[in-house]
């Protein structure tokens, strides 16, 4: 299931992704040689028209080859027409930029229907646990009950409970409790404590000192709510990423966390095991992801590409091409040890987990 549920969540995304490219240039009126998931010796296929569909032996992404793709490929005067390389800065700016920001809308589309058919996953306010010398034991709170309301205004989920900690600012809260027999009025002040965020970064925060109950519900939600949400989750998973690869530069997040096919196999496996739902939610998550690396401005990257196009809309005159093989060599170089030290990562990390 493992590698079945990885290799359904990448190539529907390198799909999504090439797509993009495809139909976008198609719509330019430029050539398509190949249309390949997969790089590397072609495995099958079928050629329609001019354009050679093909699964091809390394499924670490795709590629759709065009006509004059380069400035330095040969094109004959027939096929100018055609050409990627002849087409307006804008057509190939819209082109390269087709790929991410298809992969945005797949986003974008998977998590409005995740939400409109299963609803908002929401965790409950019942306490699942208090923890040992905390306000909330102090206080008189047991494990099992449910947080009704905190100074008069109700809580409908856990989020709306911690929001109402937090805008405390350590001053006592009146928080109404449901108990097996009846409802409970408590005083709670809460504490402030410093803690570390996922970039190991120290912020201050109040608590009360309980868990969650693992109880969650699903919660309906209207088209508005779903287009809404889907557009917000999206967002919030661009920014996600945006702020690792930042924390990466700055040194705060250390590059050991960075994982490849290995990683999304296990993750997609654990996500399988709860159902179809949290599987198509990681496959958002890593279509956005897949977008953002994809516009960093790396050569041989679509970013790299947007970069030196904008260039070119910008002074009017293109990039020479020299400059462009070089830039591409010595970005072909940095993802070729990247995608080295990722693989190192993987198996190092599943090397350890057996060892454990």
């Amino acid at each position: 299931m493992t590698l079945v549920s990885a290799i359904i969540v990448l190539g529907i995304l390198i799909f999504v992704h090439e797509l993009g490219h495809f139909l976008v240039a198609k719509k330019a009126g430029v050539g398509i040689k190949v249309f390949s998931l997969g790089f590397g010796p072609r495995l099958v296929g079928f050629k329609k028209g001019e354009t050679d569909y093909r699964l091809s032996a390394i499924p670490l992404g795709g590629f759709v080859r065009m006509v004059g793709e380069s400035p330095s490929d040969e094109v004959s005067p027939e096929e100018e027409a055609q050409s990627f390389a002849h087409k307006p800065v804008g057509w190939r700016l819209a082109i390269v930029a087709a790929g991410p920001l298809s992969n945005i809308a797949f986003a974008l589309i998977v998590y409005f229907g995740v939400l409109l058919i299963w609803g908002l996953p929401t965790i409950t306010t019942q306490v699942g646990g208090v923890m040992p010398n905390s306000p909330a034991l102090a206080a008189g709170v047991q494990k099992g009950d449910k947080v009704l309301a905190i100074n008069g205004q109700a809580t409908a989920d856990w989020g709306d409970m911690v929001r109402a900690i937090q805008k405390s600012a350590g001053k006592p809260l009146k928080v109404t409790l449901e108990r097996s027999r009846g409802q409970k009025d408590l005083t709670i002040i809460p504490r402030q404590e410093e803690v570390t965020d996922i970039f190991g970064e120290k912020h201050q925060v109040f608590r009360v000192g309980i868990a969650a109950s693992p109880e969650t519900v699903s919660r309906p939600v209207s088209l508005w709510e779903a287009t809404t949400l889907a557009f917000r989750k999206t967002y919030w998973a661009g920014e996600l990423i945006i702020m690792s690869v930042v924390k990466i530069i700055q040194a705060k997040v250390s590059v050991e966390n960075l994982g490849g096919p290995i990683m999304i196999a296990q993750v997609a496996s654990e996500a399988a095991a709860h159902g179809l739902a949290p599987l198509l939610d990681l496959a958002a998550l890593i279509s956005v992801n897949l977008a953002i690396l994809n516009l960093l401005p790396i050569p041989a990257l679509d970013g790299g590409h947007i970069f030196f196009f904008l260039f070119e809309a910008v002074t009017r005159r293109p990039v020479s091409v020299a400059t462009r093989e070089k830039a591409q060599q010595v970005g072909m170089v940095l993802l070729i040890l990247l995608m080295v030290f990722i693989f190192y990562n993987d198996i190092a990390r599943l090397l350890g987990a057996y060892a454990q």
